[in-house]
């Protein structure tokens, strides 16, 4: 019975679900003409309408997707951290993105992955938003995409506990870095609509733009190394 109870109060979240297969988009493009898999991992705004998208690659050499999306214009490329079976890439996109569609709809990317050409988006609707009006808005603004399904799922759990969590990241960010991220966060620099600028965090910590930049680029680099850590020792074993 307590086993039945506990299903019950399991949040629930929806989602949905679309497919792509257009090589217009960088990490279709690539998974295709490459022959790997390409996902997101985590996407970060930058304001001024631009986001920052951090994609694990498997099976390919970072430098050969870095140069196919140099030719895509509304793109900009690097790699952060590269290991023997993958690496972390950092694409600088303002528009002409599924996802960053997705997010200004007001829906949460939790999948978007390409993989041999074939594109895969899944997204999670808040509960108080239209479900069905964002993807008849999604697919207007992205006709190459294709509707799949909407389904209710149980909100995802976290593979850590809280406070291990919070304990690694501590011991991983400088002191200036974890202040800088905590006022980033509490001020609104990552809310959408975004309800501050990074100069306007800089200022209130008294710290220059450029100095900003470096401590909060650095500690979202750390926690995103995390993850991808993580990910590679699941995909090793």
């Amino acid at each position: 019975m307590n086993d039945t109870r506990n299903r019950d109060r399991t949040p629930r979240v929806r989602e949905i679900e679309f497919e792509i297969t257009a090589p217009a988009y960088p990490f279709i493009r690539a998974s295709a003409e490459l022959e790997c898999r390409v996902e997101l991992a985590e996407m970060v705004p930058r304001g001024n309408g631009r986001y920052a998208e951090f994609f694990t690659v498997a099976g390919v050499e970072p430098t050969r997707i870095t140069d196919l999306a140099s030719d895509h214009e509304s793109a900009d490329v690097r790699s952060l951290r590269e290991r023997e079976n993958g690496a972390l890439l950092e694409f600088l996109v303002a528009e002409d993105c599924p996802a960053v569609e997705l997010a200004e709809l007001g829906a949460l990317p939790r999948t978007v992955r390409g993989s041999d050409g074939d594109g895969r988006i899944v997204a999670e609707v808040p509960p108080r938003d239209d479900a069905g009006g964002i993807t008849d808005a999604f697919l207007e603004r992205v006709p190459e995409a294709t509707f799949v399904a909407k389904r209710e799922t149980d909100a995802l759990t976290t593979p850590f506990s809280r406070t291990a969590f919070r304990q690694e990241l501590r011991a991983r960010l400088t002191d200036r870095q974890r202040e800088v991220l905590e006022a980033a966060f509490e001020a609104g620099y990552y809310d959408w609509p975004r309800e501050c600028s990074g100069e306007d965090v800089a200022a209130e910590l008294g710290i220059a733009s450029p100095t900003f930049s470096q401590h909060i680029h650095a500690a979202e680099r750390k926690l995103l190394a995390m993850a991808f850590e993580d990910r590679a020792d699941d995909e090793a074993n």
